[in-house]
Formats: structure tokens, sequence, C-alpha cells
């Protein structure tokens, strides 16, 4: 069993940046890819950034790609991501997720936090 709970959301310009972390309890982290989703209302829940369980192979969104960067520190626990250039489109809850497999949808990951609200305002 893995329990995560994310941090560092919340109110930001557009253009601003901020930096969530999931942190992960249980059985051992290392042992398992991350993932980030988002879901903001009134739409589906959708993917965001992916990392292998090393760290060696990650994947993002097109909508994402170039402003966002997700990373994990396998010592603390804690998988990033780092979100610069913030967008309004942007806002939404942003959940961390886990698994053995290292993929985009969320059908692939067993273990989910409770999410952690961004807002971007214009």
């Amino acid at each position: 069993q893995v329990q995560l709970v994310e941090s560092g959301g919340g109110l930001v310009q557009a253009g601003g940046s901020l930096r969530l972390s999931c942190a992960a309890s249980g059985r051992t982290f290392s042992s398992y890819a991350k993932a980030w989703f988002r879901q903001a209302p009134g739409k589906e829940r959708e993917f965001v950034a992916a990392i292998s369980r090393g760290g060696g192979m990650t994947s993002y969104a097109d909508s994402v790609k170039g402003r966002f960067t997700i990373s994990r520190d396998n010592a603390k626990n804690t998988v990033y991501l780092q979100m610069n250039s913030l967008k309004p489109e942007d806002t939404a809850v942003y959940y961390c997720a886990a698994d053995w497999g290292y993929g985009s949808t969320d059908v692939e990951y067993a273990y989910w936090g409770q999410g952690t609200q961004v807002t971007v305002s214009s």
C-alpha cells in the first residue's frame, strides 16, 4: 500500500510559478512510477506528466511541455512538479498517482493522493 499527500498548490497570477510536492509513505517509494494528473471543473481528469521508477524517463502532455518539469527524490520519498509560465487554463485540482508501470492514462495508476488546488488568475 502507498499513501500519497500533495502540497504546494495555491493562487498565482498568469506567468507565475508553483512547485507541487507529493510525499509518499508505505511501500518502497522507488519501486513505483509516479505521475501527475489534473481535473478542471466540469472536465475529465487529464494526464500532465509521468516519471519512471528510476527517474530516467519522463513524459508530458503537449499542453504543458516546455513549461512543467517532473522530478523525484527517492531519498526523500517525494515527487515534484515544477510549473512555470502558468496560464489560467492550468487551473485545476492536481493529483499525484503511483503504480508499478509508467503510463499516461489514469487507469494505469492504483494509488492516488487527495489533490491540491491550483488557481491561475489572468
